[in-house]
């Protein structure tokens, strides 16, 4: 008789999954004092005291700066908006090539196109799922200005090598950090190691405002400068002082009081978040460890924030495709509650390489004439054949290490894989 749920047999569990809320009654407490107060934001757009944002913003920031050990903090509505304020801090413009990741949110790529630069996509390598350093060295050349790294999935990348690359190239750093709060490389944290960080208070992030982002830099001209970008720079900087018009056409990227003040109570709870996370992602590790056609991160010299947690599957080990024992542990469990259209959250594969999208595959972007992309540079297949296989045939995640989650739940996730690995020779009939 088959023992599997999706072969007929019965299920792991039948009760749905808790589902992820970071508002309580901190935070909610925190929102109404500032609703009573009426100020909801005090950014102006113009040199003046409010030039800065309100109070509970620049409360936020130093507190931000403080705990991640940063000289400068500055708030924005997004990681996307902080990636685009960093990059044009550093000055890049057209002709000038960027080295991005092809495995991340579509913004670490598409950033540089915002000021008519080339992306540039970087293998990663199948330890830490950071650059392949060999494959970025081979892309480097007198118009490569930035490296914007992604610590993806919230596992540090080998930082140590590519600061020593950038270095001897003239490059600037730009650590996209934003599944990877508190995580740490070598007993650093992660967004201070190069020259900006980047932080995400996205829904389902670590910590969630709505929306929002943090950038960190102990850089003052590079702090200025992205404070300018989020602020309409071109209305503050003949008051202000300054000379540099150099990407000095402003957005508003700014955050609210109500975001700050959220902000403000999750950062409290930040620690005991990632510790449960990575307690979970250890009882995960421990017990699928033993099987040989998973291989779960080895994490050398850093810990992750488990963003989400991904492994790796050998199929030719295993016998089946890796799609197949997903779709298989996913009929063991339920969903997570108001969220049952997303289905059970294991997944495959992550995101389809960047390079894929049509505005690479096209070519174009703004209009018919697209500076920012050269012949020189390739979007094909095949340019990062790392990703490219852990795409289509071998990673695959899941966001089942955070709370409100309880050990039972856990132990119920991982009696589900545990029972499709011990009865994988049912899927191959």
């Amino acid at each position: 008789m088959n023992k599997l749920a999706i072969n007929g047999g019965k299920k792991v569990r039948k009760e749905k999954f808790p589902r992820y809320n970071k508002i309580s009654k901190e935070e909610i407490k925190a929102v109404t004092k500032v609703m009573e107060d009426g100020v909801l934001s005090k950014f102006i757009g113009a040199w003046c005291d409010d030039f800065y944002g309100g109070e509970k913003v620049q409360e936020f920031e130093k507190k931000w700066s403080e705990k991640f050990d940063a000289k400068y903090s500055i708030s924005v509505n997004s990681n996307s908006s902080g990636i685009v304020a960093a990059l044009g801090a550093c000055g890049i413009g057209l002709d000038d090539e960027v080295i991005v990741s092809p495995y991340s949110m579509s913004i670490s790529a598409t950033a540089p196109l915002v000021y008519n630069a080339t992306p540039v996509f970087c293998d990663l390598n199948m330890d830490n799922y950071g650059f392949d350093l060999k494959h970025l060295k081979s892309l480097i050349n007198k118009n490569t200005k930035v490296l914007i790294v992604v610590h993806i999935f919230g596992i540090p990348s080998d930082m140590d090598e590519i600061l020593k690359i950038a270095q001897e190239h003239n490059l600037y750093v730009i650590e996209d950090c934003a599944q990877a709060p508190l995580a740490t490389y070598k007993g650093k944290k992660v967004g201070t190691l190069g020259d900006i960080g980047i932080f995400s208070l996205n829904y389902h992030k670590h910590i969630h405002t709505g929306e929002g982002g943090i950038c960190t830099t102990n850089d003052k001209e590079l702090a200025n400068k992205m404070q300018l970008i989020r602020n309409h720079a071109e209305s503050v900087i003949e008051d202000k002082g300054d000379t540099n018009l150099i990407n000095m056409l402003g957005f508003n990227f700014r955050l609210t009081e109500l975001q700050a003040a959220i902000g403000l109570e999750q950062l409290k709870k930040l620690d005991d978040e990632v510790k449960l996370r990575q307690k979970y992602a250890k009882m995960y590790d421990e017990a699928l460890d033993k099987y040989p056609f998973i291989k779960v991160n080895n994490l050398q010299n850093r810990q992750s924030a488990y963003y989400i947690q991904v492994f790796e599957f050998d199929e030719e080990i295993a016998g089946i495709s890796r799609d197949i024992f997903i779709e298989a542990v996913k009929a063991e469990l339920e969903p997570v509650k108001n969220r049952e259209n997303e289905g059970v959250p294991i997944y495959q594969g992550y995101v389809k390489p960047l390079y894929f999208l049509p505005i690479f595959q096209r070519r174009q972007v703004y209009n018919k004439k697209s500076f920012c992309f050269k012949n020189t540079i390739s979007y094909e297949e095949g340019i990062c054949p790392n990703v490219e296989k852990l795409y289509n045939h071998t990673l695959w995640e899941h966001d089942l290490t955070r709370g409100p989650l309880n050990k039972n739940d856990i132990q119920d996730v991982i009696l589900a894989y545990t029972k499709v690995c011990d009865n994988i020779d049912e899927l191959k009939k």
